[in-house]
């Protein structure tokens, strides 16, 4: 394990409980467990954003259905009677001038 043989570690774990005490230990390691949850939570809750902001898949994307852009009357009617409105006023214009 990381390079480190049976004795290393067992010298490692001796000095670190001389430093700190068998007290302290545990709640340092509860503190630890505690830490590393949180982040798993946080990653998970944003992991699970992120694939609610996700485009839809392939499968998603057939269960939607949309009509036809069809070229309706509605459609191209707010052009056609503005500029014949247009036309109107301005004939209506010109002959109220000449009279």
């Amino acid at each position: 394990m990381f390079g480190m043989g049976h004795w290393e570690l067992l010298i490692i774990f001796v000095l670190i409980l001389l430093i700190f005490g068998a007290k302290r230990i545990p709640e340092m390691a509860q503190g630890l467990g505690k830490g590393i949850r949180e982040f798993r939570t946080a990653m998970r809750d944003v992991q699970d954003e992120m694939d609610i902001n996700a485009p839809p898949t392939n499968a998603q994307r057939s269960t939607i259905e949309t009509a036809a852009a069809t070229g309706s009357v509605a459609q191209n009617a707010p052009a056609a009677d503005s500029a014949e409105g247009d036309t109107q006023q301005s004939a209506e214009k010109s002959a109220g001038n000449q009279a």
